[in-house]
């Protein structure tokens, strides 16, 4: 082994210890060990949209929300760019539900494997449901969690969308 080869499996290792066990385990079935890598750990929390882009150096715009519901008692993930608003009213008629609730900790937990703040795209303990609104798609690449509240990882929203087994949606709350 030479030293790039080190090198290598240097980053990879710190970048597996960087991002949740769950979350590298998910990528590996998926077929996604190259993301493995391109995780990224910052030493304060990503866990909002200004904390991630300002750590990253991004624009808000460029972090994948993720926003965990529950329409009418069953769990749903919403995906959208950092700089949007959800629309719940648009949300609950995407979904046909009565009642469209923001989902506690207990049942985020529950569902995903995650704590709030920290849900991956993908990767969840349960099968969830996934909107994804169309905005995700102005971009190139996106910055999603990694399972924790200090770790991201890059991907093109087409394929975040594909991995997620998201519908593309529009449920961006209007600018007024």
């Amino acid at each position: 082994m030479n030293a790039t080869d080190e090198n290598a499996g240097e980053e990879q290792s710190a970048a597996t210890n960087a991002a949740d066990p769950r979350f590298v385990e998910a990528l590996r079935e998926l077929g996604l060990g190259d993301v493995i890598g391109r995780v990224r750990r910052f030493p304060d929390t990503a866990r909002s949209t200004a904390e991630a882009a300002a750590a990253i150096g991004c624009e808000p715009s460029q972090i994948c929300k993720s926003l965990f519901f529950a329409a009418d008692g069953v769990p749903v993930l919403v995906l959208l760019d950092g700089s949007a608003h959800v629309g719940m009213e648009l949300v609950r008629r995407e979904l046909g539900a009565e009642k469209l609730t923001r989902a506690g900790a207990h049942l985020v937990r529950e569902s995903t494997g995650y704590g709030p703040g920290a849900v991956p795209p993908f990767g969840h303990r349960t099968k969830i449901r996934v909107l994804v609104d169309s905005s995700l798609l102005g971009h190139d690449t996106v910055w999603a969690s990694a399972g924790t509240a200090y770790t991201v990882f890059p991907m093109d929203p087409k394929s975040l969308i594909a991995h997620a087994g998201g519908t593309l949606v529009d449920v961006r709350e209007p600018i007024a």
